[in-house]
Protein backbone atom coordinates (compact mmCIF):
# COMPACT_ATOMS: atom_id res chain seq x y z
CA UNK A 1 0.00 0.00 0.00
CA UNK A 2 1.14 3.56 -1.24
CA UNK A 3 2.59 5.53 1.72
CA UNK A 4 0.46 8.61 1.79
CA UNK A 5 2.32 11.93 2.50
CA UNK A 6 2.10 14.32 4.93
CA UNK A 7 0.43 17.40 2.52
CA UNK A 8 -2.18 14.78 1.07
CA UNK A 9 -2.98 13.47 4.50
CA UNK A 10 -3.46 17.30 5.80
CA UNK A 11 -5.92 18.09 2.27
CA UNK A 12 -7.65 15.02 3.22
CA UNK A 13 -8.18 15.67 6.78
CA UNK A 14 -9.01 19.55 5.98
CA UNK A 15 -12.16 18.26 3.70
CA UNK A 16 -13.62 16.15 6.30
CA UNK A 17 -17.41 16.65 6.78
CA UNK A 18 -17.48 19.63 4.89
CA UNK A 19 -20.08 19.33 2.15
CA UNK A 20 -22.45 20.93 0.71
CA UNK A 21 -21.33 24.88 1.55
CA UNK A 22 -22.72 27.52 0.81
CA UNK A 23 -21.02 29.23 -2.24
CA UNK A 24 -19.40 31.81 -0.37
CA UNK A 25 -17.83 29.22 2.47
CA UNK A 26 -16.52 27.01 -0.25
CA UNK A 27 -14.65 29.64 -1.96
CA UNK A 28 -13.20 30.80 1.76
CA UNK A 29 -12.69 26.90 2.74
CA UNK A 30 -10.71 26.84 -0.92
CA UNK A 31 -8.74 29.95 -0.59
CA UNK A 32 -7.84 29.10 2.93
CA UNK A 33 -6.10 25.98 1.51
CA UNK A 34 -4.85 26.97 -1.43
CA UNK A 35 -0.83 26.82 0.00
CA UNK A 36 1.02 25.99 -2.77
CA UNK A 37 4.24 28.59 -3.78
CA UNK A 38 2.48 29.73 -6.85
CA UNK A 39 -0.88 31.22 -6.84
CA UNK A 40 -3.10 28.22 -7.65
CA UNK A 41 -6.19 28.06 -10.12
CA UNK A 42 -9.41 27.72 -8.54
CA UNK A 43 -11.35 24.97 -10.62
CA UNK A 44 -15.19 23.96 -10.94
CA UNK A 45 -16.68 20.51 -11.28
CA UNK A 46 -20.26 20.03 -11.94
CA UNK A 47 -21.58 16.74 -12.50
CA UNK A 48 -24.78 16.43 -14.72
CA UNK A 49 -27.03 13.84 -14.88
CA UNK A 50 -26.45 13.25 -19.09
CA UNK A 51 -25.32 10.80 -21.17
CA UNK A 52 -23.14 13.09 -23.68
CA UNK A 53 -22.60 9.95 -26.23
CA UNK A 54 -26.11 11.09 -26.91
CA UNK A 55 -26.12 13.77 -29.27
CA UNK A 56 -29.53 15.80 -27.30
CA UNK A 57 -27.53 15.28 -24.06
CA UNK A 58 -24.58 17.30 -25.59
CA UNK A 59 -23.76 20.07 -23.07
CA UNK A 60 -21.21 22.79 -24.23
CA UNK A 61 -21.62 26.69 -24.60
CA UNK A 62 -19.20 29.72 -22.99
CA UNK A 63 -19.37 32.62 -20.53
CA UNK A 64 -17.97 35.34 -19.76
CA UNK A 65 -16.70 35.49 -16.17
CA UNK A 66 -17.26 38.81 -14.43
CA UNK A 67 -14.43 38.34 -12.38
CA UNK A 68 -12.03 37.58 -15.20
CA UNK A 69 -10.13 34.18 -14.90
CA UNK A 70 -6.60 35.63 -13.83
CA UNK A 71 -5.26 33.54 -16.84
CA UNK A 72 -2.90 34.87 -19.87
CA UNK A 73 -4.83 32.99 -22.18
CA UNK A 74 -2.66 32.17 -26.07
CA UNK A 75 -5.37 32.69 -29.19
CA UNK A 76 -4.66 31.18 -32.22
CA UNK A 77 -6.61 31.76 -35.80
CA UNK A 78 -6.46 30.21 -38.74
CA UNK A 79 -7.91 33.25 -41.19
CA UNK A 80 -6.02 34.87 -44.38
CA UNK A 81 -5.60 38.28 -46.09
CA UNK A 82 -7.61 40.86 -44.20
CA UNK A 83 -9.08 38.79 -41.62
CA UNK A 84 -5.37 37.58 -40.97
CA UNK A 85 -4.61 40.77 -40.56
CA UNK A 86 -7.33 41.96 -38.61
CA UNK A 87 -6.96 39.21 -36.03
CA UNK A 88 -2.97 39.82 -35.77
CA UNK A 89 -4.12 43.67 -34.86
CA UNK A 90 -6.56 41.75 -32.20
CA UNK A 91 -3.67 40.87 -30.41
CA UNK A 92 -3.84 36.69 -31.83
CA UNK A 93 -0.54 35.30 -30.79
CA UNK A 94 -0.62 33.23 -33.80
CA UNK A 95 -2.24 33.32 -37.09
CA UNK A 96 -1.93 31.15 -40.19
CA UNK A 97 -3.78 28.79 -42.59
CA UNK A 98 -1.33 25.91 -43.97
CA UNK A 99 1.55 26.70 -41.97
CA UNK A 100 -0.55 26.63 -38.67
CA UNK A 101 -1.88 23.34 -39.93
CA UNK A 102 1.16 22.19 -40.52
CA UNK A 103 2.59 22.94 -36.98
CA UNK A 104 -0.16 21.73 -35.23
CA UNK A 105 -0.04 17.87 -37.01
CA UNK A 106 4.01 18.12 -36.01
CA UNK A 107 2.54 18.85 -32.43
CA UNK A 108 3.06 22.36 -31.55
CA UNK A 109 -0.01 23.60 -29.81
CA UNK A 110 0.90 26.61 -28.02
CA UNK A 111 -2.68 28.19 -27.63
CA UNK A 112 -5.40 28.05 -25.69
CA UNK A 113 -7.84 29.19 -27.55
CA UNK A 114 -8.38 28.33 -31.65
CA UNK A 115 -10.74 30.56 -33.71
CA UNK A 116 -11.14 30.07 -37.60
CA UNK A 117 -13.11 31.86 -40.02
CA UNK A 118 -15.53 30.05 -41.92
CA UNK A 119 -13.68 29.61 -45.32
CA UNK A 120 -10.86 27.80 -43.12
CA UNK A 121 -12.76 25.32 -42.03
CA UNK A 122 -11.77 22.81 -44.97
CA UNK A 123 -8.20 23.18 -43.65
CA UNK A 124 -9.16 22.90 -39.89
CA UNK A 125 -11.11 20.01 -40.14
CA UNK A 126 -8.11 17.82 -41.12
CA UNK A 127 -7.69 18.24 -37.06
CA UNK A 128 -10.04 17.27 -35.83
CA UNK A 129 -9.07 13.90 -34.10
CA UNK A 130 -6.23 16.43 -32.79
CA UNK A 131 -7.88 19.59 -31.34
CA UNK A 132 -10.85 17.72 -30.73
CA UNK A 133 -10.22 15.91 -27.38
CA UNK A 134 -8.43 18.94 -26.52
CA UNK A 135 -11.65 20.94 -26.63
CA UNK A 136 -9.58 23.22 -29.17
CA UNK A 137 -11.79 22.62 -32.27
CA UNK A 138 -13.31 26.14 -33.71
CA UNK A 139 -17.16 25.62 -33.00
CA UNK A 140 -19.69 28.55 -34.38
CA UNK A 141 -21.87 27.42 -31.19
CA UNK A 142 -19.67 28.85 -29.18
CA UNK A 143 -18.24 31.78 -31.41
CA UNK A 144 -15.17 30.17 -32.33
CA UNK A 145 -15.79 29.97 -36.36
CA UNK A 146 -17.00 33.29 -37.15
CA UNK A 147 -15.72 36.30 -39.59
CA UNK A 148 -15.73 39.13 -36.23
CA UNK A 149 -12.27 37.59 -35.16
CA UNK A 150 -11.99 40.89 -32.98
CA UNK A 151 -14.10 40.37 -31.11
CA UNK A 152 -13.22 36.54 -30.79
CA UNK A 153 -10.25 37.06 -29.73
CA UNK A 154 -11.26 40.26 -27.26
CA UNK A 155 -13.97 37.72 -25.50
CA UNK A 156 -11.24 34.81 -25.36
CA UNK A 157 -8.72 37.35 -23.87
CA UNK A 158 -11.07 39.27 -21.47
CA UNK A 159 -12.41 36.47 -19.30
CA UNK A 160 -14.07 33.99 -21.53
CA UNK A 161 -14.41 30.23 -20.34
CA UNK A 162 -15.80 27.56 -23.00
CA UNK A 163 -16.75 24.23 -21.58
CA UNK A 164 -18.22 20.94 -22.89
CA UNK A 165 -19.36 17.98 -21.19
CA UNK A 166 -16.80 14.77 -20.52
CA UNK A 167 -17.79 11.43 -21.52
CA UNK A 168 -18.49 10.71 -17.24
CA UNK A 169 -21.24 13.49 -17.52
CA UNK A 170 -18.45 16.02 -15.75
CA UNK A 171 -17.45 19.73 -16.88
CA UNK A 172 -14.42 21.02 -15.44
CA UNK A 173 -13.10 24.24 -16.09
CA UNK A 174 -10.63 27.14 -14.12
CA UNK A 175 -12.68 30.12 -12.25
CA UNK A 176 -10.09 32.04 -10.98
CA UNK A 177 -7.08 32.34 -9.22
CA UNK A 178 -6.41 31.59 -5.38
CA UNK A 179 -5.73 35.54 -4.89
CA UNK A 180 -8.98 36.80 -6.16
CA UNK A 181 -11.02 38.77 -3.87
CA UNK A 182 -13.91 36.26 -2.26
CA UNK A 183 -16.62 38.28 -4.02
CA UNK A 184 -14.83 38.02 -7.43
CA UNK A 185 -14.78 34.00 -7.04
CA UNK A 186 -18.49 34.26 -5.87
CA UNK A 187 -19.16 35.78 -8.81
CA UNK A 188 -17.55 33.42 -11.06
CA UNK A 189 -19.37 30.30 -9.60
CA UNK A 190 -22.26 31.54 -9.92
CA UNK A 191 -22.45 33.08 -13.89
CA UNK A 192 -20.62 29.13 -14.47
CA UNK A 193 -22.90 27.44 -12.94
CA UNK A 194 -25.95 29.68 -14.29
CA UNK A 195 -24.50 28.91 -17.70
CA UNK A 196 -24.53 25.32 -17.27
CA UNK A 197 -27.66 25.23 -16.34
CA UNK A 198 -28.93 27.51 -19.26
CA UNK A 199 -26.94 24.97 -21.65
CA UNK A 200 -29.10 21.73 -19.91
CA UNK A 201 -30.56 19.66 -23.72
CA UNK A 202 -33.89 18.54 -24.60
CA UNK A 203 -32.29 15.03 -23.63
CA UNK A 204 -31.88 15.89 -20.08
CA UNK A 205 -34.09 13.51 -17.83
CA UNK A 206 -33.91 13.11 -14.39
CA UNK A 207 -31.60 16.04 -11.87
CA UNK A 208 -30.01 17.86 -14.48
CA UNK A 209 -27.42 19.20 -12.20
CA UNK A 210 -25.89 16.53 -9.52
CA UNK A 211 -23.37 18.09 -7.71
CA UNK A 212 -20.78 21.17 -7.96
CA UNK A 213 -17.46 21.04 -5.89
CA UNK A 214 -14.69 23.48 -5.79
CA UNK A 215 -11.28 23.08 -5.32
CA UNK A 216 -7.63 24.26 -5.91
CA UNK A 217 -5.02 23.66 -8.08
CA UNK A 218 -2.80 21.79 -5.23
CA UNK A 219 -5.52 22.05 -2.30
CA UNK A 220 -8.51 20.31 -0.46
CA UNK A 221 -12.05 19.91 -2.68
CA UNK A 222 -15.26 20.95 -1.51
CA UNK A 223 -19.24 20.21 -2.34
CA UNK A 224 -21.15 22.90 -2.96
CA UNK A 225 -24.75 23.88 -2.13
CA UNK A 226 -26.48 23.04 -5.66
CA UNK A 227 -29.10 26.10 -4.45
CA UNK A 228 -26.67 28.12 -3.45
CA UNK A 229 -24.95 28.18 -6.38
CA UNK A 230 -27.62 28.36 -8.96
CA UNK A 231 -29.06 31.15 -6.48
CA UNK A 232 -32.63 28.62 -6.13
Amino acid sequence: MAKIGKRTRAIREAAEGKENLSVSEAVAFVKQNAKAKFDETIEISVNLGVDPRHADQMVRGKVSLPGGTGKDVRVAVFARGDKAEEAKAAGADIVGAEDLMEQIQGGEINFDRCIATPDMMPIVGRLGKILGPRNLMPNPKVGTVTMDVKEAIESAKGGEVQFKVEKAGIIHAGIGKASFDPSKLEENVKAFVDAVQRAKPAGAKGTYMKKVSLSSTMGAGVSVDVASATGN
